[in-house]
């Protein structure tokens, strides 16, 4: 293991209440309803895949792209009303691995805004070296990309990275990118996450070298 990648909600930060409520404002705001499993169903997924074929609101790029602006605009001012909370271990970890001098990288398919944000209120950008997100890429999770170009801005080749998930899309994209995932329970139980190469409870339990194991 020469680097790790770091999914964002779920694994760093836990801001589901505020993505859900955001998704419940815009709702009502337009009038649409939401259906029933509509937010676990789009962990880790991009809006521009939940808009048009989990929700069923549009089908037009243009207005995909409004209410998924519409939506992350919401997210941010629930953000800087409520705060958001850095998950048990991800800090430490964070600041072990760069102690240690492995590099590290976010690959998620939040939005840079929302991810900018919660930089400038935590103090997390500092602890990693390079930032991908929704907006860099075409196709969200679970295809690789999010993961190929985050090993690539690290300079590392994908089987030298391992993956910090939390969702199924996340670890699915991982294994397609060809690298190693640890699941974090956070949004499904351990029973769920049998899939990964390993599973915990939070990373309280993880160093860098219970990674390197893991990756090996």
């Amino acid at each position: 293991m020469k680097g790790v990648i770091f999914d964002w909600d779920g694994v760093v930060i836990d801001s589901s209440a505020q993505h859900e409520r955001s998704w419940e404002l815009l709702s009502a705001e337009i009038k649409k309803p939401l259906p029933d499993g509509h937010f676990t169903a789009s962990f880790g997924k991009k809006n521009q895949e939940i808009i048009p074929n989990l929700l069923r609101w549009a089908d037009d790029p243009t207005e995909i792209a409004r209410l998924g602006d519409r939506k992350e605009e919401l997210y941010r001012e629930l953000v800087r009303e409520q705060g958001v909370r850095v998950l048990p271990g991800a800090r430490e970890l964070l600041t072990a691995l760069r102690d240690a001098g492995i590099p590290r990288s976010v690959g998620s398919s939040t939005p840079r805004s929302n991810l900018d944000a919660i930089f400038a209120a935590t103090g997390l950008g500092e602890l990693f070296d390079e930032v991908v997100c929704g907006d860099d890429v075409i196709n969200g999770k679970p295809a690789p990309d999010v993961f190929l170009l985050a090993a690539k801005k690290l300079g590392l080749a994908p089987a030298d990275c391992i993956v910090i998930e939390d969702a199924h899309v996340g670890i699915a994209a991982a294994h397609a990118a060809g690298m190693k995932v640890l699941a974090v329970a956070t949004t499904h139980p351990l029973d769920e996450l049998a899939v990964a190469d390993a599973a915990v409870v939070t990373l309280e339990e993880i160093t860098p070298d219970r990674l390197r194991q893991i990756a090996a």
